[in-house]
């Protein structure tokens, strides 16, 4: 019987090909079978994107289409099934990756394949490289510190609710807003009302051809900034400027 093969979750990009750590960038280049996961809705795997291109030989990629579907019984076979088709990989020796999209720990389809794939083969010792999540790609981009001294950062997906959001916005410094999808007008609103519009930043597709980020977002227009891989940056006031000599 062969030697069981290795199993790695990598975090890619979040959208500049190349964001990846050395040691997860060699383990991939020697990897057998790498699993890329491809929205439904999508043409293209966006985390198969993220990696420099034509390094890899192509024969080694299967990408998996991916279900977004609420009902917990599908979603549960779902990620049964592929936890089985890499079960079988690993029992036939060959070292297997599976690829996400930012941190593979941080509100990741990686957390529940991880938890099936150890159902599956509960001997597995995996190893998770951490990657650059899309609210630090949207932090360097728009120059925003992700909390100074001993400031209050909240990091949420986007509540249904305004007054929810509001709650969170007022008992923290900074929130890190992630999953806004078709709320982005409501969050605007919010965000305007409360006049702290102009602290906060707004970042779509970062890294990405079609990037589009916003360093103050009291101007933005939502109708054309909706869309996958959003995420906003919200400062509740400006931050204190520690660099400036007071005057005497």
């Amino acid at each position: 019987m062969s030697e069981p093969g290795k199993f790695c979750g990598i975090g890619v990009g979040p959208g500049e090909p190349g964001l990846i750590p050395v040691v997860a960038w060699e383990f991939l280049k020697r990897c057998d079978v790498i699993f890329v996961p491809r929205a439904r809705s999508m043409d293209h795997s966006v985390a198969r994107r993220c990696l420099p291109p034509n390094e890899i030989p192509e024969v080694r990629f299967r990408e998996v289409e991916f279900t977004m579907d609420l009902d917990r019984e599908t979603l549960r076979l779902h990620y049964a099934q592929l936890a089985a088709a890499i079960a079988i990989e690993l029992r036939a020796g060959r070292h297997t990756a599976w690829l996400t999209i930012g941190d593979p720990m941080t509100y990741s389809t990686y957390i529940y394949t991880l938890a099936a794939l150890k159902d599956c083969v509960p001997e597995l010792r995996p190893r998770t490289y951490p990657g650059v999540t899309s609210y630090c790609a949207l932090a360097a981009a728009a120059e925003f510190p992700l909390g100074e001294s001993k400031e209050r950062v909240l990091i949420l997906p986007c509540p249904d609710a305004k007054a929810d959001l509001r709650a969170a916005i007022q008992t923290n410094d900074i929130v890190v807003l992630m999953k806004i999808g078709e709320r982005l007008p409501s969050v605007l609103a919010l965000l305007r009302e409360m006049g702290i519009a102009a602290h906060c930043a707004f970042g779509r597709h970062v890294g990405m051809g079609d990037q589009l980020v916003y360093t103050g977002v009291q101007a933005m227009e939502p109708d054309k900034s909706l869309g996958y891989l959003s995420t906003m940056l919200i400062r509740k006031s400006s931050p204190e400027k520690r660099h400036l000599i007071p005057q005497s």
